[in-house]
């Protein structure tokens, strides 16, 4: 079943990249529609803010550390979302970098979903959602939710760069189309879910396809 899987996905990998290049005009757009003047955006960034000034005083060694270990499960997150079984990950004493083995033959998802998808701001919504079942939101939830966006902003940035064989392996003429547009949807679907959790996420999803909608009415007009 993973094989057919990853057939499917690697025969979307250009469609995908396109989507994303296409989206990045809506996402610039939709950033109109948020309310910035609230206290839960003014703890996200304050969230955000504490997470760059806490890792200044962090070793780098242990950052280093925790970047791996994130960037490795993330590969094994989505490994297991189609249906590989992971069967190792590692991390190297000197903090060189990290590796993860799983059955099959694998599909470009698994291997650049580390620098686009922030998996501790995940975990975070989910865990968030369960709390809100039995209590009320707070600002203290935004705090802490930008302190792991800041963390997704901070660990994509030192990702990307060209001693990263991921990035080769997938193809840089690929990386350069789909990540900007993925990391752009990604931060604007996470300021949505931040004002109204994941009622807010599907809200703003559907913002976009508006918006990408009249994009493309326009161009069309302006073609003929």
């Amino acid at each position: 079943m993973s094989d057919v899987l990853d057939k499917i996905i690697n025969t979307l990998k250009w469609p995908a990249a396109f989507c994303t290049v296409w989206i990045v005009p809506a996402v610039c757009q939709s950033f109109d529609y948020f309310n910035f003047r609230n206290y839960y955006f003014l703890a996200l960034v304050g969230g955000f803010f504490t997470y760059f000034v806490g890792s200044m005083t962090l070793d780098s060694g242990a950052k280093t550390s925790m970047q791996i270990i994130a960037h490795e499960l993330t590969h094994s997150f989505f490994a297991i979302l189609t249906l590989h079984s992971v069967k190792h990950i590692r991390v190297a004493e000197d903090n060189s970098g990290g590796s993860m083995g799983f059955v099959g033959k694998g599909n470009w998802l698994i291997v650049i979903a580390p620098y686009f998808f922030p998996l501790f701001c995940f975990i975070y919504m989910i865990g968030v959602s369960i709390y809100l079942r039995v209590m009320p939101a707070n600002w203290m939830m935004s705090l802490f939710f930008g302190y792991f966006v800041g963390y997704y902003v901070d660990t994509v940035i030192s990702q990307i760069h060209d001693k990263q064989t991921d990035l080769k392996e997938v193809g840089y003429p690929f990386c350069c189309a789909f990540l900007p547009g993925a990391n752009m949807w990604v931060f604007g679907s996470l300021l949505a879910f931040n004002s109204k959790s994941w009622a807010g996420f599907v809200a703003y999803q559907d913002l976009l396809w508006q918006l990408s909608k009249a994009n493309f009415a326009y161009l069309l007009n302006l073609l003929y």
